[in-house]
């Protein structure tokens, strides 16, 4: 693949602990002793250029893409064999990414989501009025290729890109219909676009000054909810004339984020920068089922906005958290009460602060693997990919 210049590797942990000439980083080098224990699998890979998007495609490969000014790889990669292999994994030789397919963007990719059970992907620069329609490619090729565009209608009030990062998007399983994407910058410029022709089938119709928004997630059957930079949730539904159904007030000016927020089987997240972070129950309007102040270790915000919040795929109760430094944390929300009390983080993966030269480091994005319970993907600021699977200490001990 001659257009594409990404180079990946891996770094071995001893490798790289005993290649330094220099007096030995008591940071890294207490971290690589820690890390024997704390983690099953731990591969550390560099990118060209920082990314924001790790979208999984499948249980195997995973998008990564550019939001330099510049043109902009987008690249399909394939995940080690040594990573996925459940037993004998020192007989597996391959331990690297591989890229399987990869193209260019004339624009930043600042979001980009895959269409269920579909090789096409919809990617958003965060400032013009499209979205990118791409070709993931197949067995045949190895390209990704733009294939058009989905222009959006905004509301005058609202404005474009008033959230400052990417539209925020989310594609429902298509098996019997056409593929839909989800799409939004804006409580006020919410829509559901059908991708074949680019035809609008509902557009939500939220009171009140629009927000800028922070996630968008379908629920199922036509609901969906949005909430926004301030904290407020909407919940809605594309099936109703009436729209929207419940919302969920903003926290308060007491700490006025921004927020970010993830929702999974009826129970909302919202995480500020500032560490206070609230689990609510849709079926139970506004009440709050459990908070914390997370010992995040932010200082002033940083580039990169609100902090990336997202609920694990495959392990009830667990939350990972990153954004705000050059950590990722892992907290499990079922120890939490009513009260908000500090919490500490059951794991912190602390390979991007430690492994970098860099002492203004941060998180740009985190990826829970769709069935793997305790593995994730983490990028960061330098340009550096992790995929890591930790171990629960408290199951070692027992």
């Amino acid at each position: 693949m001659t257009h594409v210049s990404l180079k990946t590797r891996e770094i071995n942990l001893k490798e790289m602990r005993e290649s330094d000439e220099s007096d030995p980083d008591e940071a890294l080098d207490e971290w690589f002793l820690e890390s024997l224990k704390t983690y099953k699998d731990l591969h550390v890979f560099q990118l060209e250029r920082p990314t924001r998007v790790l979208e999984w495609t499948s249980g195997r490969t995973v998008c990564v893409a550019g939001f330099s000014s510049s043109k902009n790889e987008i690249l399909e990669l394939s995940l080690p064999l040594r990573l996925l292999a459940e037993q004998n994994k020192g007989l597996c030789a391959e331990r690297d990414f591989k890229v399987v397919h990869g193209g260019l963007s004339d624009a930043p990719v600042l979001g980009l989501r895959h269409v269920p059970g579909s090789r096409c992907a919809v990617s958003s620069d965060g400032r013009r009025s499209s979205l990118q329609l791409w070709d993931l490619g197949g067995d045949d090729s190895d390209v990704i290729r733009r294939t058009g565009q989905i222009h959006v209608q905004h509301d005058s009030s609202g404005g474009e890109g008033q959230g400052g990062g990417a539209r925020e998007m989310d594609a429902p399983p298509s098996p019997n219909s056409e593929p839909r994407i989800l799409h939004g910058a804006t409580t006020s410029d919410v829509q559901l676009t059908d991708i074949s022709t680019g035809q609008e089938l509902y557009r939500l119709q939220a009171a009140g000054a629009p927000e800028p928004l922070s996630c968008l997630r379908l629920l199922g059957d036509g609901a969906f909810v949005c909430g926004s930079v301030s904290g407020s949730v909407l919940e809605a539904d594309s099936r109703s004339p009436a729209a929207l159904v419940r919302r969920l007030a903003p926290l308060g000016p007491s700490d006025p984020g921004p927020w970010s927020v993830d929702v999974r089987g009826g129970l909302v997240v919202r995480s500020s920068v500032s560490g206070q972070t609230l689990v609510s129950d849709l079926r139970r309007g506004d009440s709050c089922a459990a908070q914390a102040r997370l010992s995040t270790g932010a200082g002033a915000q940083d580039t990169f906005g609100a902090p990336n919040v997202s609920w694990a795929p495959a392990l009830q109760h667990h939350m990972a958290l990153s954004g705000v430094s050059g950590l990722v944390q892992i907290y499990d929300t079922s120890l939490w009460g009513a009260e908000l009390q500090p919490a500490h983080a059951q794991f912190e993966h602390k390979g991007h602060a430690v492994s970098s030269p860099s002492d203004d480091i941060i998180t740009t994005g985190h990826a829970w693997h769709p069935e793997r319970p305790r593995t994730l993907l983490s990028a960061a600021s330098d340009a550096s990919v992790h995929v890591w699977d930790w171990n629960d200490q408290s199951e070692t001990r027992e």
